[in-house]
């Protein structure tokens, strides 16, 4: 993916993205702002970045509120280039990127004010693994938001189990949340759509991560029409 010119620019053509922020999942520009204001963060604030990625979108909620930035993921590669990043987004010494998973962030319990999981919670083994540790490291009153996909129908057997599987609804609030909200954003789905049907019609050569992006849009595609995609939203109780 660092290589991949072409897939890089689907990205940012589609998802709205400027040049610097390098995508790790399907969230676009517009979205930032939805769930920079569901986090409510001030200055001074810490927010976790889960499942961070190459830390773009977490990146870009902390230079926009002042809010002081932790990134975990699993990837030492994208944590690299995280670090990398973080100089060019003027944050100096207020963003920091460890190695850690969905269910062991290896943070302190209540320790962070707010966290985001962008398009990555799915993949927590015991499904409900990552509620439960975004709950444990949240002091009270911090906030979670969450983004996923939910299919329409759960008995559906087109969908693979891991998605047929997605309640955040229940998962967080028996994880210990309360005002928990899920919502469908129609046009984040559009644009993963239009996302998708772009790279299809690409000639990706031996562009290595074109190949791949392909295999997984012909996959998504195939059942976009019963899947939701979702934010959910959850204050942790005291």
């Amino acid at each position: 993916m660092q290589t991949s010119v072409r897939h890089a620019e689907l990205h940012r053509q589609h998802l709205n993205l400027p040049p610097e922020l390098e995508s790790s999942s399907l969230l676009p520009w517009a979205g930032i702002s939805t769930i920079m204001d569901q986090l409510g963060l001030g200055a001074g604030s810490v927010l976790l970045d889960l499942a961070c990625g190459r830390g773009g979108y977490g990146l870009e909620v902390a230079r926009r509120t002042g809010a002081q930035l932790i990134g975990v993921d699993f990837s030492t590669v994208a944590l690299a280039r995280a670090r990398e990043l973080a100089a060019s987004f003027g944050l100096g010494g207020r963003a920091e990127f460890r190695p850690g998973d969905l269910a062991d962030t290896g943070l302190a319990a209540a320790s962070v004010d707010a966290v985001m999981c962008i398009d990555a919670v799915q993949f927590a083994e015991p499904p409900n693994a990552a509620t439960r540790e975004c709950r444990r490291v949240l002091r009270p009153g911090g906030r979670a938001v969450l983004s996923c996909w939910e299919p329409l129908d759960r008995t559906d057997d087109r969908i693979p189990p891991r998605l047929r599987r997605m309640d955040l609804y229940q998962d967080l609030t028996s994880a210990g949340f309360t005002q928990v909200r899920v919502s469908s954003m129609p046009e984040w789905r559009a644009a993963e759509r239009t996302l998708w049907e772009a790279a299809l019609a690409e000639d990706p050569g031996d562009d290595r991560a074109l190949v791949s992006m392909q295999r997984e849009a012909t996959r998504v595609l195939s059942t976009f029409d019963v899947m939701q995609r979702i934010l959910a939203t959850g204050v942790a109780a005291a």
